[in-house]
């Protein structure tokens, strides 16, 4: 239980309870065993400015997707470096005033190139590379992120006819769900790709393996860091820009049973909330592990939507009774932020710090 923050023992439930001790341990591991690569937090995966506030310090600027975001983080961090992606920029968005802008069309860049406004690019690369055990797929087929190596090439052409906006490297984020020996041979791939059009930056992206089914298998972050620094040759920079695996373990989402029912012989726990405060599992069709419980009858936790796909856990071996409470680990990341929180206007879950010492 997450005594420390006493919302078990308080009537402001549901509540996301983040560790914000143990998100800054673990950027600093990151951090080290990345010597040499730069590091971007992606914003998307969670932006509550005092998880921001924690992983300032360990990252060399700030990946975000949108006009909202960069106002976000611009308003907490005013002169931090920031790369702004995403596949539907509007006119506002590519012209605004960022440390990198991730190209990902020959239009968009037809657009800023129109513009007249100086620009440092990157060109987002979508390349036909083996992306075995991924997740999530955003790469190496016909999806609408990023371009295709004739894209490419079509806009390293445009580039060379001018002299405003300033062509700096390659960006490729292929895949999710990678383990670090997957994450490496995707890297050396889209290294050879940019080293072939005389590119020296190359952003590499995230998408490093995180486990709901197996929360103790953390991606290998030393083997990543040390591989990323044989591949890398003189004059390379390389940037990585993790979200999921950098926020998703310091959160927790802490409810309480409602009700405790069996239907047509299976047990239920209806909880305060749902998947509308937490929505990751429902999306990806994952069990949402429990921090904690009591051996018992295998019961499907629930929330209070009136829908059948509100569901946390299923058959779950563990005992619980009206008002106990339930506490489900690695919330940290595409959580609130990416939930549907007004369906059925149920109360907005409270939100809770534990600082350390």
């Amino acid at each position: 239980m997450i005594g420390d923050a006493d919302v078990t023992k308080s009537r402001e439930l549901p509540a996301y309870v983040y560790d914000l001790a143990g998100l800054d341990a673990h950027a600093g591991a990151v951090r080290a065993a990345l010597e040499g690569v730069e590091l971007y937090y992606a914003v998307k995966a969670n932006p509550d400015p005092e998880l921001l506030r924690v992983l300032a310090p360990h990252v060399d600027g700030f990946e975000v997707s949108s006009g909202g975001e960069l106002a976000h983080v611009r308003g907490l961090f005013p002169g931090a470096a920031i790369a702004l992606g995403g596949p539907g920029k509007t006119d506002a968005e590519l012209f605004a005033e960022v440390t990198r802008v991730h190209i990902e069309s020959p239009g968009e860049l037809r657009r800023l190139l129109a513009s007249g406004r100086p620009a440092d690019v990157l060109l987002r690369a979508n390349l036909d590379l083996p992306v075995d055990g991924a997740s999530l797929v955003m790469g190496g087929g016909a999806t609408p992120f990023g371009m295709d190596p004739a894209g490419v090439a079509e806009c390293v052409d445009l580039l060379e006819r001018q002299g405003t906006v300033r062509l700096r490297g390659l960006h490729a984020h292929l895949a999710s769900g990678l383990d670090a020996e997957a994450a490496l041979e995707v890297a050396a791939g889209v290294l050879g790709h940019a080293r072939g059009l005389g590119l020296t930056e190359i952003n590499l992206g995230g998408g490093m393996a995180v486990s709901y089914d197996d929360p103790g298998a953390l991606f290998d972050w030393r083997s990543y860091g040390k591989g990323l620094a044989e591949l890398r040759r003189p004059g390379e920079v390389l940037r990585v820009e993790p979200g999921r695996s950098l926020t998703v373990y310091c959160g927790r989402y802490v409810t309480r049973v409602i009700d405790v029912k069996r239907v047509h012989g299976e047990l239920f726990a209806v909880v305060a909330g749902g998947t509308h405060h937490l929505r990751t599992p429902a999306t990806k069709g994952h069990d949402q592990p429990l921090a904690t419980g009591e051996p018992g009858e295998p019961i499907t936790i629930v929330g209070q939507l009136c829908t059948p796909k509100d569901v946390f856990a299923r058959r779950v071996p563990v005992r619980l009774e009206v008002g106990d409470v339930v506490e489900f680990a690695m919330a940290g990341a595409y959580a609130w932020n990416i939930s549907h929180h007004d369906f059925l206007m149920h109360p907005k879950p409270a939100f809770r710090y534990i600082r350390g010492e």
